[in-house]
């Protein structure tokens, strides 16, 4: 019973995609703390991220899924703001990190909630 849990399309997606939102978050969380630094260059996820995902997804590819690496890279696309060098725009960073939280709380209350309703069952409680 819990295999079927842990092993679901839809627990697989999202534990991905709360795992891809912690990279993130460091990502982000960096960028601001280097928003004064001389030539420093934001990070984030690669752009192919999210079409990666997405194919794999659309394959019912769960062991892609699964076993997909996360990490961060230079973002390339966001040009310099300042004459060091620097890429970032901390009004940017920001909103980014508010969206990015709000994306992991919402993937915490699924995943939350599909285990309490399971740990409900297993106890008899389940209406």
């Amino acid at each position: 019973m819990l295999e079927n849990l842990y092993s679901s399309q839809n627990y697989v997606l999202s534990k991905k995609l709360m795992d891809a939102a912690h990279v993130r978050h460091e990502a982000l969380s960096n960028n601001i703390a280097n928003a004064e630094t001389k030539g420093y260059k934001r990070r984030d996820l690669p752009v192919t991220f999210q079409k990666e995902l997405t194919d794999a997804l659309g394959r019912g590819d769960k062991d892609k899924i699964a076993n997909m690496g996360i990490r961060t890279e230079i973002d390339k696309r966001t040009k310099p703001i300042r004459l060091d060098g620097n890429n970032v725009e901390l009004d940017k960073e920001l909103l980014e990190i508010n969206r990015n939280t709000l994306n992991y709380y919402f993937l915490s209350d699924y995943l939350g909630g599909k285990i309490k309703t399971l740990n409900q069952a297993i106890k008899g409680q389940l209406m």
